[in-house]
Formats: C-alpha cells, structure tokens, sequence
C-alpha cells in the first residue's frame, strides 16, 4: 500500500519481562541470562514498554509471543502506543510479525484499522523495524502512513 506521510522516530526499552508459556526440551536445555531463562525449543510471553521520541512521541505497551528454535526465534504481537505522531495526539495500535536471532531482530509493522483513539483514530499505516546489534540510543522505526 502507497502512504503520503513518513514519520521517524526512535524507541528505547523502558521494561521488559519475559515467561515461559512452553517448553519443549526441559531445563536443561535452555540459556539462562542474568535471571531470564529462554527455552531452546518453545515459547515465551514477552511484555515489554517502549518510549519514543521524534515524529512519534509517546509511550507504549506491547505484547509478544516468541517462538524459540536452535536457528531463531519468529514472534507475534500487539503494540499499544499513547502520544502523538507529527502533533496528533492519541493512541494507536501496531501488529508485528518478525523474526529475532542472537544479534538482530527484523518486523513488518502494521497499524490496525479501528483501533485508534482521539487525533489517531483514522490513522492507518506500516513500516519495517530492522535492528543489528545493541544501542544505548535506542533504535529508528519509520513509519509510513496516513490520518
């Protein structure tokens, strides 16, 4: 689909939290990290918040389902963002559908129809997130769309 506007902005981690919903190989088989245990073969319940800053101002709320497997790890959710995007204030919804491995993470982004509030309620658009490595900055989303 063809946008008119483009909104840049970058998002930083404010919390995340993460659980075994399954876990195909037992215990033994999974990574620990700090006090994060991550299944080799399985999936997790990620909910994380996000803050951004840019074109899109604001913070965020997500939920993600993370299918882990010895190659990488496709997920699956849902992204509440309250704040503004180039002015309009209000709050949106994004779906994403990607795939992470041990150093990047790669989505499709998309904003769901019906579910945006004040200023965002007719707000349709996506973009693609596409992240290598760790950033103490945060990280850019471009998102392309139209009010």
């Amino acid at each position: 689909m063809t946008y008119t506007r483009t909104a840049k902005a970058r998002f930083t981690v404010a919390s995340w939290d993460e659980d075994v919903v399954v876990d195909l190989d037992g215990e033994e088989a999974g990574t620990t990290s700090g006090e994060a245990y991550y299944p080799r073969r399985g999936w997790t319940n990620a909910r994380c918040g996000y803050s951004y800053t840019g074109d899109i101002e604001g913070t965020s709320v997500a939920t993600s389902f993370i299918a882990y497997k010895p190659e990488g790890a496709p997920f699956v959710g849902f992204e509440h963002v309250t704040g503004s995007v180039d002015g309009h204030d209000g709050s949106f919804v994004l779906r994403a559908t990607g795939w992470q491995d041990a150093g990047s993470v790669r989505a499709n982004l998309e904003v769901v129809p019906g579910l945006g509030t004040g200023g965002l309620e007719s707000l349709r658009g996506e973009g693609e997130l596409e992240i290598s490595g760790h950033s103490d900055d945060g990280y850019e989303l471009v998102l392309r769309y139209d009010l």
